[in-house]
């Protein structure tokens, strides 16, 4: 909706996307709520709505107010409360607690959130970043796996065993997802990255992960913790084995940071996987307790599907082994012992 004025000055609301406001002439921007902004097609949709907006308002020297909530220790708000908060310059940051900005408020209603969550009223009430929420992966560890060079989809060679995980949901709300991978020199090669966003029909998006999966090898493929049985039953009639996690979407997460981080994971450059993957948020309970999952109202279908092709390909026990002929001292009583396989 737009107010248009004397003087062909529009007042505009608008979504925060970087493209759809981009070329405009402007005298001022507000960004509101910036630190909750979520768009399907950006991992930083605040920053790159702020790069979008500088060149419209420095035509005019206009001024730009963004007002928000804290939030995740991330993105605009919080770069600009680091850089400028408390120090000179041609950035004004102003951080309150709701009380003293509009003392209307009833104090029980602050005292109860707090009871409730303290780590969430500090934020909503305070105006404090909040200290329980980081990202999973940081932009580095990402960016090392992707591999720009390669296609989305790698062909099934011979003599590379392969594994399959999918995350099937109910086709009305989220994505069904499959992922496809292989051990190769002590990494984990992302094969395949496939999915299917809603809405779509359940079973027929199984039958084709399932032929997906044969053309690969692969005869089991492994599914998400909250999976329904149906999904089982659904594979079974396809052809395929279903096994579910022993792991739930959290703990897969927890699992595959390892091998991020010592460079052990090669994914596509798929849009996104890579986004959802720089999204996911890390939680820490006041026992101490860390979970993982993706920010309110976001997603994370195929960085689930890819965390769980880690984990049952990184796994101790299934990697191929090498045949070797000769003797090898045992480390108990050091004595040689003949290898047969």
């Amino acid at each position: 909706d737009e107010i248009r004025l004397r003087g062909n000055i529009c007042i505009t609301v608008q979504p925060p996307n970087f493209r759809s406001i981009r070329g405009r002439t402007l005298i001022a921007a507000i960004l509101d709520e910036c630190s909750f902004w979520r768009d399907e097609t950006s991992a930083a949709p605040d920053i790159e709505a702020y790069r979008a907006i500088l060149p419209g308002l420095a035509t005019t020297g206009g001024m730009l107010v963004g007002i928000s909530s804290p939030y995740r220790k991330v993105g605009l708000l919080h770069a600009k409360h680091r850089d400028h908060f408390g120090r000179d310059g041609d950035v004004l940051v102003i951080k309150a607690p709701t009380m003293l900005l509009n003392p209307t408020i009833d104090a029980a209603v602050i005292a109860r959130a707090k009871e409730s969550d303290p780590e969430a009223a500090r934020a909503e009430w305070d105006g404090e970043f909040r200290g329980d929420l980081s990202s999973m992966f940081d932009d580095a560890l990402i960016d090392a796996a992707v591999e720009h060079s390669r296609p989305l989809e790698l062909p099934p060679r011979n003599g590379v065993k392969y594994h399959a995980f999918a995350d099937i949901s109910g086709g009305r709300h989220d994505a069904s997802t499959l992922a496809i991978g292989h051990f190769d020199e002590g990494r984990f090669i992302c094969d395949v990255m496939r999915g299917q966003g809603a809405p779509h029909d359940p079973k027929a998006v199984v039958g084709e992960f399932a032929a997906l999966a044969k053309a690969y090898g692969v005869t089991e493929v492994t599914g998400d913790n909250y999976a329904g049985e149906w999904v089982a039953t659904a594979f079974r009639d396809a052809g395929m084995t279903y096994t579910r996690s022993e792991l739930a979407r959290s703990g897969l997460y927890l699992e595959a940071l390892p091998h991020f981080a010592r460079e052990a994971v090669r994914i596509p450059d798929h849009h996104q996987l890579v986004r959802e993957l720089r999204l996911l948020e890390r939680r820490t309970s006041r026992s101490g307790r860390d979970s993982v999952d993706h920010p309110q109202g976001g997603t994370d279908d195929y960085a689930n599907a890819l965390a769980g092709c880690i984990h049952i390909t990184m796994r101790p026990g299934i990697k191929p082994a090498v045949a070797v002929f000769g003797t090898y001292c045992d480390q108990q009583d050091y004595g040689p012992r003949q290898l047969r396989r």
